[in-house]
Order: structure tokens, then sequence, then C-alpha cells
């Protein structure tokens, strides 16, 4: 897995002060993205043992909410291989920090049993995820006064509660 970026203090891509993961690769290609080099599985660097540990050292400090994985698109399958090893250590080392994740995938058509981006991984990926913010971002309902989402159609879903009542619950409306 490559990555395009890191974000040490990110106060966009989720609540309170977060460290934020671009990992590369999507096969979505949404009209109009807002990364579209982050569309090439080559684009960036290699994702490495040293990224890991400089990602749960930049989750240390107490004001760090939490992380936010971004994309590209982490829900890719060879992304959600090589992000599990992550989210296991986030969990483990950080316990009380939450993790927002987004995608271009549609979690009750895509990532859930039987969808088209449902691997080996993702039941273990999304049982780590607090929030997913789920659903391509599309031109046309694009809506700049919208939270943590950039057009209407996208979903920002309480991803823990979704999983317990087998039905997507949103975090915000």
């Amino acid at each position: 897995m490559n990555y395009g970026n890191i974000k040490k203090y990110d106060i966009a891509n989720g609540e309170g002060v977060r460290v934020t993961l671009f990992v590369s690769g999507c096969t979505n290609h949404c009209f109009n993205c807002f990364q579209p080099e982050t569309w090439d599985f080559d684009y960036g660097q290699p994702f490495t043992n040293e990224t890991m540990r400089e990602l749960l050292e930049a989750l240390r400090p107490d004001y760090i909410q939490g992380l936010t994985l971004l994309g590209g698109d982490p829900f890719e399958l060879s992304n959600q291989e090589g992000l599990i090893e992550l989210l296991r250590e986030v969990k483990k080392q950080y316990p009380e920090k939450d993790i927002w994740s987004y995608t271009g995938f549609i979690l009750d058509q895509d990532l859930l049993d039987g969808g088209r981006r449902h691997g080996p991984y993702t039941d273990e990926m999304l049982s780590y995820i607090d929030v997913l913010v789920d659903g391509p971002f599309i031109q046309d309902k694009k809506n700049i006064s919208l939270k943590f989402r950039g057009s209407e159609n996208q979903r920002v879903i309480d991803l823990k509660k979704s999983l317990k009542k087998q039905e997507v619950i949103l975090y915000l409306d």
C-alpha cells in the first residue's frame, strides 16, 4: 500500500484535532474529486513499519482526538490489507481515541458481507472504525455547508451503533 500524505494536526476531517492518513488508490474516480492524484495505487510513497510508528507517535498527545483515514479510498481491497495492522495497533495503544474513515463505497451495498468491497479484512476493519463517511462525491449534489462531507448523498454514520443494530444509524444528519 502507498500513501500520499499524513497530516498530524487536522481539524477538517472529523471532530477535534486528528491525525489523518491519505492512502493511495481509488477505483471510484468521482467527477471533480478533490484529490484525483490519489486514484493511482502507486502514488506517493510506500506505507512501511516506520510510517506506522510515525502515525502511532503522532497520536500520542492527549489533545489528539483520533485517527482519520482518507484517500484514495481506504476500502479498496489492497488498502484494507495494508491498513488492518495500523488499526489494530491504534486500538491497542489508544483505545480512548476514535477512528473515522471516508470511503466512496456505500456501507450497506459495498462493504458488508456480499458487497463488492467486502474482503477478508473488511469486518475487522469496520469493527475498529467509530464514524464512517460513505458514498461517492457527486458534483450535482455538492453542498459546502455540510459538515465533514462534500455532497448531500454522503452519509456520516455512527458505525458502532449501525453494526450493533444491523441498520444504518447516522452520526450527523
